[in-house]
């Protein structure tokens, strides 16, 4: 089992799709987060199963996605750095 960690830019992404979707729905907010995290934990096991990210063409930045989410991660030996996560319809940047 590969282990996960998660960026601050990542965890203050998910706060931020929590706050936008609980604007209309505070249980559908939690449902959201719940769902991306899920998500991400299936990696664990699987952590080549995310697609490279296409704009990149890097074999270490892949993603899963989920719903309208884009999660980007990076792979290195034994760990997933979840990097971002970001609604599908916007622009992929990398810092």
């Amino acid at each position: 089992m590969t282990q996960v960690i998660w960026a601050p830019q990542a965890i203050q992404d998910v706060e931020a799709i929590r706050a936008h979707v609980a604007r209309d729905s505070t249980h559908y907010a939690d449902l959201v987060v719940e769902r991306i995290v899920a998500a991400v934990e299936r990696l664990k096991d699987n952590p080549r199963s995310g697609r490279v990210v296409p704009e990149l063409g890097d074999e270490s930045i892949r993603e899963v996605i989920h719903g309208s989410y884009r999660i980007v991660y990076r792979l290195r030996h034994g760990l997933i750095e979840i990097a971002t996560v970001f609604h599908g319809a916007r622009l992929f940047r990398l810092n």
